[in-house]
């Protein structure tokens, strides 16, 4: 089995989501794409927007994969001062307005089919602890049950922070039953922490996806395979060992200064790494 060639729209993000950049990601070789929720992209609050979108995917082959759940519930990313969505702060309110932007993001499923809601649990300044776990539970039992109906699935995401290491991430899962719940694994994210062999290694078939993109061990990055310093060659083994291939999903920084005309060269050459 191949894996499914996904391009993130998180390399468009400073850029209103249009039909034309779909097509771009359908002419560069992706046969879905991951739509990255940020409402000066995406506008999952808008229905004209969503309607616009959904009727694109209606009359075209390209599929849309998965999305990724918001960060911000403004259009500047929190640059403006408005708090990130974490469904672990310590505030009780906070939780809740955090899970109500995802279920607002989440009801463009009612007109776009997706299969996937990336979620990310909390920030990295969060620590790991027993209030941490029952948070997580209780986002990804909440969340799950709205997003069943739609048909969509959730994947916890490795991030840079103590709940979010894929060790924790297993816990969680397990102690909650949650076997519904896939992951999405972060290979610049693994490659900052555990390293990216034990990361495949521990979400072993838990992996529904991946998240690609390089960096040097330090800063999250997000260059394109080749711009770092990830062992491309044992990870592309490790990930074609698991029983089932997840899918690669191509998550480059908006901010990699690339030509518009290179990039149909770029991503192609990047899913040449997993074919």
């Amino acid at each position: 089995m191949t894996m499914l060639r996904v391009l993130s729209t998180h390399l468009f993000l400073n850029q209103r989501l249009h039909p034309g950049l779909l097509e771009l990601a359908e002419r560069s070789g992706a046969q879905a794409v991951e739509i990255f929720a940020a409402r000066q992209h995406f506008d999952y609050t808008s229905r004209e927007h969503v309607t616009e979108l959904a009727s694109w995917f209606r009359s075209n082959a390209l599929e849309a994969f998965s999305m990724h759940a918001p960060l911000y519930a403004d259009r500047e990313m929190g640059r403006g001062g408005a708090p990130a969505i974490n469904v672990l702060h310590p505030e009780k309110a906070r939780r809740i307005d955090a899970m109500d932007e995802i279920k607002r993001a989440l009801e463009a499923a009612e007109q776009i089919p997706m299969r996937n809601l990336v979620v990310h649990l909390g920030e990295r300044t969060d620590g790991w602890s027993q209030r941490t776990i029952e948070y997580a539970l209780t986002a990804l039992e909440h969340l799950g049950a709205f997003a069943r109906p739609l048909g969509v699935r959730l994947l916890v995401e490795n991030l840079l922070s103590e709940p979010t290491t894929p060790e924790h991430l297993i816990l969680i899962l397990e102690m909650g039953h949650l076997d519904n719940v896939g992951a999405c694994l972060d290979l610049g994210h693994a490659h900052m922490t555990v390293g990216v062999a034990d990361a495949i290694t521990t979400l072993g078939n838990r992996i529904a996806s991946v998240h690609v993109h390089d960096n040097h061990g330090i800063k999250d990055e997000h260059l394109w395979p080749g711009g770092g310093n990830i062992d491309w060659s044992a990870t592309v083994k490790g990930l074609k060992a698991l029983a089932t291939p997840p899918a690669t999903v191509l998550e480059i920084s908006q901010n990699v200064p690339d030509e518009p005309a290179a990039l149909p060269g770029c991503i192609e050459k990047a899913f040449e790494l997993f074919a």
